[in-house]
């Protein structure tokens, strides 16, 4: 017996539009709206302002000027349509979204870990790196993990952490104050702003 496959239709769908466009609008009439109604009153031969029109004349006005009648807002009533270039409208739409996109940049947060015994020359080479990734833009959770009996000393961790944010204070600053959390003592700083010359 032949083995029936299942065809992905999907695949060979095309996306659905994101707007109803030309003869896909067929509601009986518009509110026309738009910023080139001076064009669309030579192509009319009379008059066009803002307002409600057979879909079938503005249909016939968009064929003659070589646009598209498209769909602005279709819950109201009628519907709002305005005669544009369909595919520079969803072009400058897509590099609208691109650009938005590109200003909210993801923020990263590195880790550093410190014990509550962390000799001078350990927090250095912390601190060191802490600078790389503030000057990246990243923001830093510095930590101090407490083991067992370790916990006793809780002033020893949170003193650490106060002169990381006391040497990062030019580049960073801290959102909180140390906090302690179970058996673990963290602060997170974001690098600041640097003002444009």
């Amino acid at each position: 017996m032949a083995k029936r496959f299942k065809r992905n239709n999907n695949r060979n769908q095309r996306e659905k539009p994101q707007h109803r466009i030309n003869s896909y609008i067929r509601i009986p009439e518009i509110r026309l709206v738009g910023d080139n109604m001076d064009k669309v009153s030579e192509v009319a031969g009379r008059t066009i302002e803002s307002g409600i029109y057979k879909t079938r004349d503005v249909q016939d006005w968009a064929m003659r000027m070589e646009l598209d009648l498209v769909e602005i807002s279709p819950k109201a009533d009628p519907p709002v349509c305005r005669i544009i270039d369909y595919k520079k409208f969803l072009y400058q739409k897509k590099k609208k979204e691109k650009e938005l996109k590109a200003k909210t940049a993801k923020t990263v947060i590195k880790e550093i870990r410190f014990g509550p015994n962390t000799d001078k020359h350990d927090f250095d080479f912390k601190l060191k790196h802490a600078i790389g990734f503030l000057e990246d833009g990243n923001k830093v959770k510095a930590f101090v993990q407490f083991r067992g009996r370790s916990i006793v000393f809780k002033e020893r961790g949170e003193l650490l952490l106060l002169n990381f944010i006391k040497e990062l204070e030019e580049i960073a600053a801290a959102e909180a104050l140390p906090r302690l959390e179970g058996r673990r003592m963290s602060v997170v700083l974001q690098p600041k702003k640097k003002s444009k010359k």
